[in-house]
């Protein structure tokens, strides 16, 4: 294996060194920002050096920038230039706005397409959208890191990519996992032979099955997790054992609707903090859910790995004509010493709704729970108590039952 640079195979203690100075720089440049006024109030920069550290800080959701993004500020004051400082400025669907750079790999990507092996000699066929949307300009910020050209293709116009990728002869494709297989299609029924031998996809599911017919046609097809916000999270390698957490981010998984960690092993939502400096955030709940694997990489990259993309962690469900939200749960668990964990169960009695909520405790009397689950669900439910360690560790805390069809 060739390293996209040193950070890849250090050691862990090198590696907690540098977050150790890296951090509580970070939560002090987050602090001076309009956007977390309030939220970090009181809370001393300099004693968070270390992930674990990052637990008694609240958690950021999408829904907290877009409730700050205004006129004259559309960053929300979570951006730490001026919005006229950055190279770009992004609409993605809601509307929100992000910003983007061009300094080198300023979104991360260059270390992803680097373990696909795309470098300097191949042409990158960047399928990603171009339009108002970051994806686009993101992997071609990547390409540059590792000094691939690009031809910037966009979606749709099968044939004229095809056209494209036979005379101008590209060896990489990078965007969606299914649009390389309509390109590979068309080709095929237009009579032509592309040199496409190497996949960058990300912004969907990669099947296992769509990656065996690439693998077939001679193609090796590597996933990565990113996000407009955040840049590249995590990246799959040749050993295809996981996702490798990015270098430039801290990535932790918590219960759904809280910002508690889980147990390593457990699903639970991904949340990460960035240690870009331009764009501080912290603890941002992407609202994946994914599971920390153990042990390291097989390819001798050093870093965590994750599962990947295990689902939503948004389980918000309406019941009896209420919303349930994953939130409350935490607010039930939290709010009663006795209850360990919970998990709310959607079914139907009929033509109507039943709320299950089940408790994992060692106390044997569910009457002492009908009040706190009232209070903290708004609505009554019947309750079944699970003994210590009984609930899956799956990740949902709110699971609907109910056939629709």
């Amino acid at each position: 294996m060739t390293n996209f640079d040193e950070l890849e195979t250090r050691s862990a203690d090198a590696r907690m060194a540098d977050i150790a100075q890296q951090l509580p720089k970070q939560i002090a440049r987050a602090q001076g920002l309009r956007g977390y006024e309030g939220a970090l109030d009181g809370v001393d920069a300099r004693e968070i050096k270390r992930p674990e550290d990052l637990s008694v800080l609240p958690v950021l959701r999408k829904s907290d920038l877009t409730s700050k993004q205004v006129a004259g500020d559309p960053l929300g004051g979570f951006g730490a230039l001026h919005t006229h400082e950055f190279a770009h400025v992004f609409q993605s669907p809601g509307p929100i706005y992000e910003p983007g750079g061009i300094g080198h790999d300023w979104w991360r990507i260059g270390r992803f397409l680097h373990a696909v092996g795309i470098g300097r000699g191949d042409i990158v066929q960047n399928c990603f959208g171009y339009h108002l949307t970051p994806a686009g300009m993101i992997f071609e910020n990547g390409a540059r890191a590792v000094g691939a050209a690009v031809l910037p293709a966009g979606v749709g116009q099968t044939e004229l990519q095809v056209r494209a990728a036979v005379d101008i002869g590209t060896t990489a494709y990078a965007g969606t996992p299914d649009y390389l297989r309509v390109i590979l299609d068309k080709a095929e029924e237009m009579g032509e032979h592309l040199s496409i031998s190497k996949a960058a996809v990300g912004g969907g599911a990669l099947f296992p099955s769509l990656r065996q017919e690439y693998a077939d046609r001679g193609i090796l097809c590597l996933q990565n997790y990113a996000t407009a916000d955040l840049g590249n999270v995590a990246y799959e390698s040749a050993a295809m054992d996981g996702m490798i957490v990015d270098e430039g981010v801290i990535v932790e998984i918590v219960t759904p609707g809280t910002g508690i960690p889980v147990a390593e092993g457990e699903v639970g939502e991904v949340v990460v903090t960035t240690l870009n400096p331009d764009y501080p955030l912290i603890r941002f709940a992407t609202g994946d859910l994914s599971a920390v694997m153990s042990g390291v990489s097989p390819c001798g990259r050093t870093n965590m790995r994750i599962k990947g993309w295990m689902g939503r962690a948004d389980q918000t469900t309406k019941i009896k004509g209420m919303f349930v939200r994953p939130e409350q749960v935490a607010a039930l668990v939290a709010g009663h010493p006795a209850i360990e964990r919970a998990r709310v169960i959607a079914q139907r009695d009929g033509e109507m709704d039943l709320m299950i909520v089940q408790i994992e405790t060692s106390a044997e009397d569910a009457s002492i729970f009908e009040g706190a689950v009232t209070d903290a669900l708004k609505l009554r439910g019947q309750i079944e108590l699970v003994g210590l360690g009984q609930l899956p560790r799956d990740g949902v805390v709110i699971e609907d039952q109910r056939k629709y069809d």
